[in-house]
């Protein structure tokens, strides 16, 4: 009784009594489960992001004075870049062969927008075999850890949307071949989602509506899951960060984790050249010495238009959800207790009235709030940045169709494999417009680079038009 007196004070004061409406008619569980709910919610920050975000129609502030980030080239441009690539790749290679690298996954979405149902890296993509992302990224870190003689542990965080049927497909299809003690599993947390009034909503008489905190609160989840102590205990020093939805990423990539660790950066990031002005990317830019990702949706029209002399986008640096982040940075936010700028979306979500009744709202009704991992980079006293090529390393499954589709990474997959079969001197028929005639898939095991090739070259078949290939 206690603890419900000084809820109801402490809901009283932030303007949230509505939570208990129907208490009364709930039973010991359901009660139980909503005082659970409750004091998960943090009041001391409540009110503010109800005034600065909920009631706040002002678009984000963008910082002032802010100029492009300088970046690593994916190509050396001279001599001494050179020297200092292959430094950094040897590096890289030495870290990744004595343990100190990790994979880590954000795959708490659900497949909804690709028309499936169920965790996203259950979703099947390579062009021949038909692996899920799950498998093609399992696949490169057995890879990975049988190419440097060593066991790179991955790490996945899940959403409480799919975390058990995440844990079920990992345990139905035997971790995939890996060992089981070197994948680690956990949920990111969630935040409350509230009406346009300020006021938490309710999805049923004894129950909070809440989502998933963002890619963000990985930083805060890694933490928590007691996945950061795990990490320490092997000897991990630094962090592969990718999205689920990439079948493009090199996840151990020697020449970005030797970069990273050649400049003493606490967490760095890779970049793509964007297509246009308005690609729907994050922009690099440096903001009093700091790198800071600026949402496409923030810069400015004259900003993202704004071109150099020689015809480039000032602001041409694309953020890409690719990072290298160190235990210790993510263990020092964590013990000073940091908070990353919340993000808003309003949306339609489905709620239960004050009658009790449930309404599925066809007008945008209420507003989510997540954190975008990217906000942490000007926490970080050094961060480098990586160009990369996009047709090697990003080919997004975000839609069943159209821009950055399940069709448009099956073709990069295919593309790809074709580039890396040509670069080690073996022919491909193309058609008339240049592409690819035929249907070719490399497994990780065949090949996790490109370089990789060359030793293989016997066991590639001769390859005709209209041959469907697996290298294996």
């Amino acid at each position: 009784e206690k603890t419900l007196e000084s809820l109801k004070k402490q809901l009283k004061t932030h303007n949230q009594t509505h939570i208990l409406t129907f208490w009364d008619q709930l039973d010991a569980t359901q009660q139980e489960n909503l005082l659970g709910q409750i004091q998960q919610l943090d009041f001391k920050k409540i009110d503010g992001w109800v005034a600065n975000y909920v009631k706040n129609s002002n678009p984000p502030a963008i910082p002032a004075g802010f100029v492009p980030a300088p970046f690593y080239p994916s190509i050396p441009t001279n001599p001494a870049q050179e020297t200092k690539y292959a430094k950094a790749r040897e590096l890289g290679r030495e870290l990744i062969s004595t343990g100190k690298v990790a994979a880590f996954v954000v795959a708490g979405g659900q497949g909804t927008r690709l028309g499936f149902d169920g965790p996203k890296g259950n979703f099947a993509i390579s062009p021949v075999k038909n692996k899920t992302l799950f498998q093609i990224f399992a696949e490169n870190i057995a890879a990975v850890s049988s190419k440097y003689h060593a066991s790179c542990p991955w790490y996945i965080m899940t959403s409480p949307l799919n975390y058990a049927s995440t844990l079920e497909i990992f345990r139905s299809n035997n971790c995939y071949g890996l060992n089981k003690k070197d994948i680690f599993i956990f949920q990111q947390g969630t935040l409350p989602n509230f009406g346009l009034d300020g006021r938490v909503l309710m999805t049923d008489k004894a129950d909070i509506a809440c989502s998933p905190d963002g890619h963000g609160g990985s930083l805060l989840a890694l933490y928590k899951s007691g996945a950061i102590e795990n990490m320490k205990k092997r000897g991990v020093e630094f962090i592969s960060y990718f999205q689920v939805d990439n079948p493009l990423i090199n996840i151990f990539d020697p020449l970005f984790i030797g970069l990273h660790a050649l400049g003493g950066a606490q967490m760095s990031s890779k970049a793509l050249i964007k297509t246009g002005p308005k690609e729907k990317l994050g922009n690099f830019c440096l903001v009093d010495g700091r790198v800071n990702v600026i949402e496409y949706s923030d810069l400015p029209d004259e900003m993202a238009e704004k071109k150099n002399p020689d015809g480039s986008l000032v602001f041409e640096l694309g953020s890409i959800a690719i990072h290298i982040i160190n235990t210790g940075f993510v263990e020092r936010l964590n013990s000073k207790g940091f908070s990353l700028p919340l993000h808003k979306a309003i949306k339609k979500i489905p709620y239960i009235d004050e009658k009790g009744k449930l309404i599925q709202p066809d007008q945008p009704n209420g507003v989510k709030l997540e954190s975008f991992v990217f906000d942490a980079l000007p926490l970080a006293s050094n961060s480098i940045i990586l160009e990369t090529v996009r047709s090697e390393e990003f080919g997004p499954v975000k839609n069943a169709t159209g821009v950055d589709s399940a069709e448009t990474a099956r073709e990069m997959i295919i593309a790809r494999a074709a580039r890396w079969l040509e670069s080690a001197g073996v022919a491909i028929t193309r058609k008339p417009d240049g592409s690819v005639n035929c249907v070719i898939e490399i497994a990780p095991s065949f090949a996790v680079e490109k370089e990789d090739i060359k030793s293989k070259l016997a066991q590639v078949p001769q390859i005709k038009a209209g041959d469907k290939i697996y290298l294996a």
